[in-house]
């Protein structure tokens, strides 16, 4: 696709409008340099799938919020993207006691939040007992992230101490995440409706708030004084760039046109088709893997049809993933072995295990009583085997995913019923098994800990259960110090999440972004969130 006039559609029209007045130019192309060397100014105009939603930080992983909060916020430590260890960034360094029952970290000197208060050991024990324990008259959850939490201890100014009810080890890979942000304790004394706000986020990130148009536009500055970057990073100091300008671009053609025409620097959520569009113009393309749970349909057993395990691995077997990634993909989005991602910690390959057979769905659904009416569609008992599911707004192609999908099981006579992802029924509706059997859905972290945040049933629980025993599984896992036997009880909690039909992986979901080539020093979070601290615009 070339940009063109037929692609000025009136939404198009009201993009430009935006994009107008943030110009192309800036400090950074005019000074003086190479092409190479970094400069410092300009405005960065990033193109956003969809709005950002509430930007309380323990329930904002969603990536529009963390497209923000990764700029405003800093963590404790730092997740090198490459290799997953852990860097010291606020946190100088720590020492974790043998059980991992007790976490104590030194802060470094002078950091400060964009209100001027300190960011000590006073506000970092702040911040994680609303992370850990939440707030019931504030009405703030508690975050997925943390387990066993009892308490913090303030030792001195510089010294934070956290204790544990049970072993915690996924604890210093959590203070890492998007939901770990370090935010001021007057915006902690906040209910959760204010918390929601990005106006009320006052955070210690190189960037801040200067202005935001709700749902189109969030526009943040450099933040002049900020020096507190990660030891490890390359760039010190203040951001290279002046502002970054992020507008919610829903349409692809729109996002890939303003990129392509030189009106948009950078682009989220470049999707397959539009891969080699980008590519061919001569812009970058960044697929970044997000190493969790992969994208896939998540059976729920308390569906009156979908109790029956029978019927889930029957669904599980007819399912031709290959086919949905070859179909409507690219290289970017490896075909799913497993519950979770290859690059995730804990993996193991199912592949055997998942792989396409609809002659063993047949004789399944054959066995479970499921049987083929005149129009193709089985019954049981007066019942078409009819199943609900919502297209999910996040996913990328999801709409195109779940129909090859229906296509498919439509071959062994199973009605796949999809309802648009703005039903006004969603936000109730996909709570309830028997209206929603199957979400469509996945979930970036790179620990272990991230297949408890999707399956259990305190945390997301996808799949709506009351499976004591997978909850005595995560749980184990959550509470286990010894990496090799916390990998193990991860391999063993996928076996027994695709054993019982619970999941049909699809693929390993990335991030794909596409950049202008004068855009330098793109660089993003262990699952794939940009972070514009070191971005710079060379001379176009």
């Amino acid at each position: 696709m070339s940009p063109s006039r037929p692609l000025l559609t009136a939404v198009m029209l009201t993009v430009v409008g935006l994009l107008g007045a943030c110009g192309g130019g800036g400090a950074a192309e005019t000074a003086a340099g190479d092409g190479n060397k970094p400069v410092y100014g300009g405005t960065l105009t990033y193109l956003e799938h969809q709005p950002p939603t509430c930007l309380y930080l323990p329930a904002a992983g969603f990536y529009p919020n963390g497209g923000i909060l990764n700029q405003i916020t800093d963590k404790l430590t730092w997740q090198d993207p490459e290799t997953l260890k852990i860097e010291p960034w606020i946190a100088t360094k720590w020492e974790i006691n043998e059980d991992a029952t007790e976490y104590t970290f030194h802060l470094r000197d002078g950091v400060t939040f964009s209100d001027g208060s300190p960011l000590d050991a006073s506000a970092v024990a702040a911040n994680f007992n609303v992370y850990g324990l939440g707030d019931p008259e504030l009405k703030l959850p508690v975050a997925e992230f943390v387990n066993n939490y009892e308490r913090s201890e303030v030792v001195d100014a510089k010294t934070v101490k956290f204790h544990f009810e049970k072993p915690s080890p996924g604890f210093l890979q959590g203070t890492s995440v998007i939901g770990a942000g370090l935010v001021s304790k007057k915006t902690l004394s906040l209910p959760y409706e204010q918390q929601c706000q990005l106006k009320n986020i006052i955070g210690s990130g190189p960037f801040t708030l200067k202005n935001q148009i709700v749902d189109k536009e969030v526009d943040l500055a450099a933040r002049k004084d900020y020096n507190w970057a990660p030891p490890s990073s390359q760039h010190q100091g203040r951001a290279y760039l002046d502002e970054v300008k992020i507008i919610v671009t829903p349409e692809d053609n729109v996002r890939v046109g303003a990129l392509i025409s030189g009106q948009a620097d950078m682009v989220r959520y470049v999707q397959a088709y539009d891969e080699k569009t980008v590519k061919d113009a001569g812009f970058q393309i960044y697929a970044e893997p997000t190493r969790g749970v992969n994208n896939g349909l998540y059976l729920r057993p308390a569906n009156s049809i979908l109790k029956d395990v029978d019927v889930r691995r029957a669904l599980q077997a007819g399912t031709n993933a290959k086919e949905v990634v070859d179909t409507l993909f690219t290289a970017s989005y490896p075909v799913a072995t497993s519950v979770l991602s290859h690059l995730a910690q804990g993996y193991v390959d199912l592949s055997k295990e998942l792989a396409y057979d609809p002659d063993q769905a047949n004789a399944l659904l054959d066995k479970a009583g499921w049987a083929r009416g005149a129009d193709g569609i089985r019954a049981k008992d007066g019942v078409r085997l009819q199943l609900g599911v919502f297209v999910s707004g996040p996913q990328p192609l999801s709409k195109q995913t779940l129909e090859l999908v229906a296509q498919q099981w439509a071959k062994l006579g199973v009605k796949l019923e999809i309802r648009p992802a703005d039903a006004g029924t969603q936000a109730v509706d996909i709570k309830n098994a028997e209206k929603t059997a199957i979400q469509h859905g996945m979930v970036g972290r790179a620990d272990q800990d991230v297949i408890k945040s999707h399956f259990h049933s305190q945390n997301r629980d996808v799949i709506l259960h009351e499976d004591e025993k997978l909850d005595r599984l995560l749980e184990e896992e959550s509470a286990e110090p010894a990496v090799a036997a916390r990998n193990a009880k991860v391999a063993e909690i996928q076996r027994y999440v695709i054993e019982q039909g619970y999941a049909i992986p699809l693929f390993e979901e990335p991030q794909v972004y596409g950049a202008a080539p004068h855009v330098k020093g793109v660089a993003f979070e262990a699952v794939a969130r940009p972070w514009f601290y070191s971005v710079w615009k060379s001379q176009q």
